[in-house]
């Protein structure tokens, strides 16, 4: 345990901590920019399985944030880039990799089987399949975004807090919420708030501290200001199976 020795020196966390860390089965979706935070630091920290999904390929345009990547790498499949520097990190990690995009066809057979999905994609309705996977398992999501300046991150379906579709119950198109590709995104800002998504997935399994959930924060990098906005759960959207049936015919 001489790898994790300045964690569990903490006052209330400890080796109890450490253990329950070292149990936890969490999967990370995409291994893009905030995803790399969550990645190296559950790692590095002795998450005990790390699942990975994943199907794209390291372009150079990605490596001004995607900092788990090397030049080199560029057009290697990012799942496997990834899972080589991670398991260099520590070895000691169980990492899983799933060589596919998440679809209405293999979500709910590829997150049953973790604890705790963490969003690491860029594309809205993939979010969307996320949440409502995770509520009808029964599992929590951990949420992050980032646009141009700003990211915003909550913990969803938490011990029936809020969900995703409580956050943002219009669903809009994915033209409607133009990614990275056309609004552009400086390198820090994923960094930035994955980190706190690696926070909050700690918080979540080691049962420290207080969670994020039924709270939206907003960071505004360029003045440091951040805002917490408070969100009630909507019954209506734990009801998932009949949204999600007329939604997941059109994904």
């Amino acid at each position: 345990m001489g790898r994790y020795e300045r964690q569990m020196q903490l006052t209330g966390f400890g080796r109890e901590k450490q253990e329950a860390l070292s149990q936890a089965r969490v999967l990370v979706v995409g291994a893009g920019g905030l995803s790399m935070p969550v990645l190296q630091y559950l790692t590095a920290m002795g998450v005990g399985t790390l699942g990975i999904i994943e199907n794209d390929r390291v372009a150079l345009s990605n490596l001004h944030r995607q900092v788990l990547y090397e030049t080199r790498d560029a057009g290697k499949p990012k799942l496997y880039a990834a899972i080589a520097k991670l398991s260099a990190q520590n070895p000691d990690v169980e990492l899983v990799p799933h060589a596919a995009f998440l679809r209405v066809e293999n979500a709910l057979e590829i997150i049953g089987s973790y604890d705790l999905v963490i969003d690491g994609c860029d594309n809205i309705g993939t979010r969307y399949l996320v949440n409502d996977a995770c509520v009808m398992l029964g599992k929590p999501f951990i949420y992050g975004a980032v646009f141009q300046y700003e990211g915003q991150l909550s913990v969803c379906n938490f011990r029936g807090s809020a969900t995703y579709r409580c956050l943002f119950p219009q669903v809009p198109g994915n033209a409607a919420v133009p990614g990275c590709n056309e609004t552009g995104v400086l390198g820090i800002l994923p960094g930035i708030i994955g980190s706190y998504q690696a926070a909050e997935a700690l918080k979540v399994i080691c049962g420290i501290g207080s969670p994020l959930a039924n709270q939206l924060l907003c960071i505004d990098m360029l003045t440091g200001g951040q805002l917490q906005i408070r969100c009630r759960p909507d019954p209506a959207n734990l009801q998932i199976r009949e949204l999600a049936a007329s939604y997941w015919q059109y994904f």
